[in-house]
């Protein structure tokens, strides 16, 4: 089985996407320090300075962290290990065939159980219906390879 990969956000961005991302990283940074520098003479520099400089640096800093490429949420499967990065903060989850006892396939998410008893849950929601059936798939095909248990719940409302 060959290295199956989805992305679990946005297509991909393309490059001028991705530059423009940058650059308004940087701006916002910019801008953050630009107000610091403008406002800490000032004789009341509360509170209002500081969370408005911690939120353009933050976000600006998050900008360039999703220009760059980091922040790609995706799961691979392979005929070994399927690897997940289900948020764009937290580092990728890496779980190999041997951890995984059981998984639960649900409408719209994925539960891995493991041997020494914890679980990890990928909810697809339902922005990005298109992607579910295949890693549903892939991941039912490396259940097979594996000898993994994968059961079926559906969910009545």
């Amino acid at each position: 089985m060959e290295t199956k990969s989805f992305s679990l956000g946005p297509l991909d961005n393309s490059t001028i996407i991705k530059i423009i991302r940058i650059l308004f990283g940087i701006v916002c940074i910019g801008i953050a320090f630009f107000w610091l520098i403008f406002n800490i003479r000032s004789v009341s520099s509360d509170s209002m300075l500081w969370i408005t400089v911690v939120f353009l640096t933050g976000f600006g800093g998050y900008q360039i962290y999703a220009g760059a490429g980091l922040a790609k949420r995706y799961i691979a499967v392979d005929s070994e290990k399927i690897v997940l990065r289900k948020n764009s903060f937290l580092p990728k989850r890496e779980m190999a065939a041997s951890e995984i006892k059981r998984i639960e396939v649900f409408p719209l998410n994925l539960i891995f159980y493991f041997q020494n008893g914890g679980k990890t849950i990928l909810r697809f929601g339902t922005t990005y219906t298109d992607i579910i059936d295949p890693v549903k798939s892939a991941v039912e095909q490396f259940a097979g390879l594996n000898n993994i248990s994968l059961e079926y719940v559906l969910e009545e409302i």
